[in-house]
């Protein structure tokens, strides 16, 4: 008779061909017992080779329990719900592609759900890995958009209206059913077309249930950055996904929802401006315009009206 899996780790892929095995490779070699954890990588039609590769490292790991499945539906969102709903055991964690877990990733967070009994939902820290270093004009107010996250120096619960980030966040299943999984409106990547913030509904909707998500530093991922990747373009793609995201969550709210979060936004593009200025003073101009420019982009995200796919 088999054991039943403590916990479920769901990866999304998306042409990641080139670090999807170092994500793999990462889960297979937990701490954690193998047969207390099962790895199910969704693939949202990638056109790169994801796939061949997935299925030889499978099938070259025949002692862990490894899923590999298509999702035709794009985005994220998609995705991660697919997944969840093949998973066949209490927890369910979700890390990206280009993560890297820490060796005792998923017997840290077992541990956990074991010693917190009121915990709903959980976050861990995620540290970029640059490709080939950190970019001079990155700082701690850009470094969201690659995955930055460092809530706490040690465990805590999540203030209300903060929650964990996509490449590392955990739920108990029982509550990822009650609020009916990610919200597709919000699909995440789409093509060409970014429409995020996917996990803070989420999350906001743990938190209406009234229930506790924590934050535990030592949980940890590494997210892989290509610098060259980091283009203009790029960022804009983040930036004005993350307004296109908030236009779908607030005007589901209501109309005066989104007016205060156009004024939010306005606001925080004032501040962005300051601490550009203030940059500049202190000798680092470079952090300056991406600074700024990623309050215009997501500005510019939260007027597009392109917010469905």
């Amino acid at each position: 008779m088999s054991t039943m899996p403590k916990i479920s780790v769901v990866v999304c892929t998306y042409n990641r061909a080139d670090y999807i095995v170092d994500a793999m490779e990462s889960l297979y070699r937990q701490s954690l017992d193998k047969q207390y954890y099962e790895v199910i990588i969704v693939n949202n039609n990638s056109s790169d080779n994801t796939t061949s590769i997935c299925d030889a490292y499978i099938a070259a790991h025949p002692d862990a329990s490894f899923q590999f499945l298509n999702e035709p539906k794009q985005g994220a969102s998609f995705a991660r719900n697919t997944g969840a709903a093949l998973s066949k055991s209490p927890l369910l964690c979700f890390m990206d592609d280009d993560a890297i877990a820490a060796p005792d990733y998923l017997e840290r967070i077992v541990s956990f759900f074991d010693q917190h009994a009121d915990a709903i939902g959980l976050g861990g820290r995620i540290i970029p890995r640059y490709i080939p270093s950190e970019p001079a004009w990155m700082s701690y107010y850009v470094s969201s958009l690659v995955g930055n996250f460092d809530y706490a120096q040690e465990v805590t619960l999540f203030k209300p209206g903060k929650y964990p980030l996509e490449s590392n966040m955990i739920v108990r299943k029982a509550y990822f059913i009650r609020v009916n999984g990610f919200n597709t409106a919000l699909p995440g990547v789409a093509g060409t077309l970014r429409i995020g913030g996917e996990g803070k509904e989420f999350f906001f909707k743990l938190q209406a249930l009234g229930g506790n998500i924590y934050y535990n530093p030592s949980i940890c991922v590494e997210h892989v950055v290509e610098v060259k990747k980091l283009t203009p373009e790029y960022m804009y793609r983040i930036a004005s996904g993350i307004g296109r995201g908030e236009q779908v969550r607030v005007k589901a709210i209501g109309r005066m929802a989104y007016y205060k979060k156009i004024i939010e936004y306005f606001f925080k593009l004032g501040a962005s401006v300051v601490l550009g200025i203030l940059y500049t003073l202190q000798g680092n101009p470079a952090k300056a315009k991406p600074v700024i420019q990623f309050r215009i982009d997501a500005l510019k995200g939260l007027f597009d009206s392109r917010t469905t796919v």
